[in-house]
C-alpha cells in the first residue's frame, strides 16, 4: 500500500572499525594475532585480499591502501570495509558496515538509562571513545 513510513527505532550494536583483528568478534589482540601470537582471520571482519588487486592500490572510498582493509560478508553479499566504518550487527545478528557519515546521520547513541545522548557521544568520539550500543532513530 503506497503511503508515508516511519521506520520503528531498533536498537542495535555497533563497533567502530580501524584495523584487522579490531572488531571484538575477532577474539585477536590489539596487534591482530590470537592469544597464542599466530595472525588469524576474524569472525566479524577478515582480511581484505583479492588475486586482482595490489594490496598497495589505493581505495577510491578512503584514499588509504587496500592492504588496510577488511571483508566482510553480508546477506546481500561481501563488502570491503575501511578503515573508520562501523560494522552494525542487525537485529537478526547479521552484520554489516556503515560509512561514518551515514552511521553520524542515522544513528545517535543509548544511555544506560535507555535515553539518547547526542552530545555525550560527541564528547566521547572527541575523546577517541567509538563503540556502544546505538538506537536507530532515521524517518
Amino acid at each position: 500500500m503506497k503511503g508515508r513510513y516511519r521506520k520503528r527505532p531498533v536498537v542495535i550494536e555497533a563497533t567502530q572499525w580501524f584495523k584487522n583483528g579490531d572488531h571484538p568478534l575477532d577474539n585477536t589482540t590489539r596487534d591482530g594475532t590470537t592469544p597464542n601470537g599466530q595472525h588469524w582471520e576474524g569472525e566479524a571482519v577478515r582480511y581484505y585480499r583479492s588475486p586482482h588487486i595490489d594490496g598497495n592500490v589505493v581505495c577510491r572510498q578512503c584514499g588509504l591502501a587496500m592492504h588496510n582493509h577488511g571483508w566482510i560478508d553480508t546477506l546481500e553479499g561481501g563488502h570491503i570495509v575501511c578503515p573508520g566504518d562501523w560494522i552494525i550487527t542487525g537485529i537478526n545478528g547479521e552484520q554489516y558496515p556503515c560509512k561514518p557519515d551515514i552511521f553520524e546521520a542515522t544513528y545517535e547513541l543509548v544511555t544506560p538509562d535507555g535515553g539518547v545522548g547526542d552530545a555525550e557521544r560527541q564528547s566521547a568520539g572527541e575523546r577517541g571513545v567509538t563503540r556502544g550500543p546505538i538506537s536507530d532513530t532515521t524517518n
